[in-house]
């Protein structure tokens, strides 16, 4: 079996993309821009996991400590790759959304040690099956990317919508104001600005949309007071506890997180080697996920956040994904720096983050278009796989009557649209291979 396809003329240029270096002085806000989008994720994840799991303040002191520099060393591996570990590719790594709502519900039932053992036996799980990766990636045709790429972006938009909701379910008019000043401020900033100005837009938006949030009493910049971050702290829950059954909703998750990576690495590389880096960029995200067991944090993942901006400012290179994952490190090392990346409004990060989600979905869309899935049984197939994908999306109450267990698989829009695709193109193959088979048999 080949081990890849080859590259072409034509993708070379965008496979040098991420090999080119920008100087230090574009570097920086280059990769501050990638930290100030995604650096909200971790320190919303600690909060999140620290209100049901009753951490002391010492406790949740260290858990953002070691979320945010597990996020910057996975980012650095990555982007740079050490010995089969990282993709080499343009990507950063945050906690997962839905590995954080596993973790809490298995610390929450179980207790957080229980949690952080789940959190070893699913990257172990991980890092046992990435050798068989290649035989599966048949499974992924380019109509498979496109509709996991279509529900990563509609995915992150309904949790960048919750970020804007809060627990009530609506909206307040000058939240949705701020939301929609940084979002101009982005577009004004692309549409007008050129050069290292223009690849820096989502910066600009977040800088402006604060000050401008703040300026006209839409929203306050407030830096989070106290300890802050804090050196993290070796098994600050106690002994991680190897509870098998326990841990069932994590191992599922750190298998079906697969299909996640595959369209991950299609949408940043333009000249996706599958059987190559998807192992990669699965065994870096279980290296790191091994070493968060041990910290306290949930499952470490790679994440979409920084691809949109990387199709948004034209930059794919991945020394600014390293430098943005050693800003990380030093903000989770400084609590100052980690008390200022927590004051960012809510609102504006929301914003920014929907401009980027946006441009992701058309990817999504852009993709099943160059796959031809508008005509005959591929259109059925890929309308029935979205539709799959959308129905835990809008109606997140729909699998509440499955068992505990499973309800976290069926609930993931990602998943189950990427499943109901890869096994609906798979019937659809083997069909194929029948009649053609039939058809050239003697009569």
């Amino acid at each position: 079996m080949a081990d890849g396809p080859s590259v072409t003329a034509e993708q070379r240029p965008a496979v040098a993309a991420a090999e080119v270096r920008p100087p230090l002085r574009r570097l920086l806000p280059l990769a501050l821009q990638h930290v100030l989008a995604m650096a909200a994720a971790p320190v919303a994840t600690v909060f999140l996991i620290a209100a049901p799991l009753h951490l002391t303040p010492s406790q949740t002191s260290s858990l953002l400590g070691a979320a945010l520099v597990l996020s910057g060393v996975g980012s650095v591996l990555q982007s740079l790759g050490v010995r089969g570990f990282g993709a080499r590719l343009p990507f950063v790594m945050l906690p997962g959304g839905a590995a954080t709502a596993l973790f809490v519900q298995i610390g929450r039932d179980h207790g957080p040690a229980v949690a952080s053992g789940s959190v070893l036996l699913a990257a172990a799980l991980l890092l046992a099956v990435t050798p068989w990766y290649r035989w599966v990636v048949r499974l992924f045709p380019p109509a498979v990317m496109g509709v996991t790429v279509l529900l990563v972006g509609i995915s992150m938009v309904r949790v960048t919508a919750q970020l804007l909701t809060g627990p009530g379910g609506s909206a307040a008019p000058r939240t949705l104001g701020a939301a929609a000043l940084t979002v101009a401020v982005i577009l004004l900033a692309h549409r007008w600005l050129r050069g290292a100005w223009r690849q820096s837009a989502v910066l600009i938006g977040l800088v402006g949309g604060t000050g401008l949030t703040v300026a006209l009493g839409l929203g306050s910049f407030a830096p989070a007071t106290g300890a802050g971050a804090a050196l993290p702290r070796l098994m600050p829950f106690g002994t991680p506890v190897l509870d098998l059954p326990a841990a069932l909703p994590l191992l599922l998750f750190s298998l079906t997180s697969l299909a996640e990576a595959t369209g991950q690495t299609v949408l940043n590389s333009e000249e996706p080697d599958l059987r190559r880096d998807v192992p990669r960029l699965a065994r870096a995200d279980a290296l790191v996920s091994l070493l968060g067991g041990f910290l306290g944090t949930p499952t470490m993942v790679t994440s979409a956040e920084n691809i949109g901006i990387n199709r948004l400012t034209g930059v794919r290179s991945r020394h600014v994904t390293a430098g943005a994952g050693c800003l990380l490190i030093v903000a989770g090392l400084i609590p100052p720096l980690s008390r200022l990346v927590a004051g960012l409004p809510p609102a504006v990060v929301a914003g920014a983050a929907l401009a980027v989600y946006a441009v992701i979905t058309v990817m999504g869309v852009e993709m099943l278009g160059k796959a031809r899935c508008w005509e005959g049984p591929d259109a059925l197939i890929a309308g029935l796989a979205v539709t799959a994908g959308l129905l835990p999306v809008v109606t997140p109450a729909l699998y509440g009557a499955f068992p505990g267990w499973i309800r976290p698989v069926l609930g993931s829009g990602v998943v189950m649209g990427t499943l109901t695709a890869v096994l609906l193109h798979a019937l659809l193959a083997t069909a194929r291979t029948h009649r053609s088979g039939a058809g050239a048999a003697p009569a």
